[in-house]
């Protein structure tokens, strides 16, 4: 991993990861990622998070929330089709938990990231689906409900720098949509389950702490 560090401080790429809330009264975090420095913080309305996607000019922006449908489904209110996207259904083979996205909880999440995926994308910007807990689980490093301590040392080890002592959960998950993303900017990532609408991933087998 010290070589792909040394490539992520030298790339001059910046990525926002975001960890998004299903309701603006819960907390959102945010990450933005220039090289290998890592600014975390929290914020509530889309307009704050807005404010972080106009004032860092990303190039990238991994969001922690469904950004796309399962077929036959028209919206997410829609109680027709399937349950299941392709990129959930190559989670269940890699045997990485998940709720899938037709869950009570879920659809008002769904509905939020759709609707901030537009916003962003009006911008010029790229919005993708990350899921920091697989990409975590892909790392080998602990998830922040099992291990914050843990998650917060993993991700150093992995190179990211400026993270605080004191960072939140959702601070440190949107960090990880971050890296995750960095990596596929940098050719170590991939898309699962379909291209645009797929799942933002690290490749498997690059990296285990």
């Amino acid at each position: 991993w010290r070589a792909e560090a040394s490539c992520i401080s030298d790339a001059g790429l910046v990525v926002l990861g975001i960890d998004l809330a299903g309701s603006p009264k819960r907390p959102t975090g945010v990450c933005l990622l220039r090289g290998e420095r890592a600014q975390t913080d929290l914020a509530f309305s889309d307009a704050e998070v807005m404010g972080w996607v106009r004032a860092c000019d990303a190039d990238l922006i991994p969001i922690d929330a469904p950004l796309s449908l399962p077929p036959g489904r028209s919206s997410i209110h829609d109680r027709s089709g399937e349950h299941l996207r392709p990129c959930d259904r190559v989670l269940q083979q890699r045997g990485i938990r998940f709720f899938p996205i037709t869950l009570g909880p879920m659809r008002m999440l769904t509905e939020r990231g759709l609707n901030l995926k537009a916003q962003i994308e009006a911008l010029g910007h790229v919005a993708v689906e990350c899921y920091p807990g697989a990409a975590q689980d892909t790392w080998g490093i602990p998830r922040q409900h099992h291990d914050l301590a843990g998650l917060l040392t993993g991700l150093r080890r992995l190179g990211l720098r400026g993270l605080k002592k004191s960072a939140s959960p959702h601070e440190l998950d949107a960090a990880s949509a971050a890296l995750a993303g960095m990596w596929f900017l940098l050719g170590a990532g991939e898309m699962i389950g379909g291209g645009d609408d797929g799942i933002l991933m690290p490749e498997e087998g690059q990296c285990t702490c």
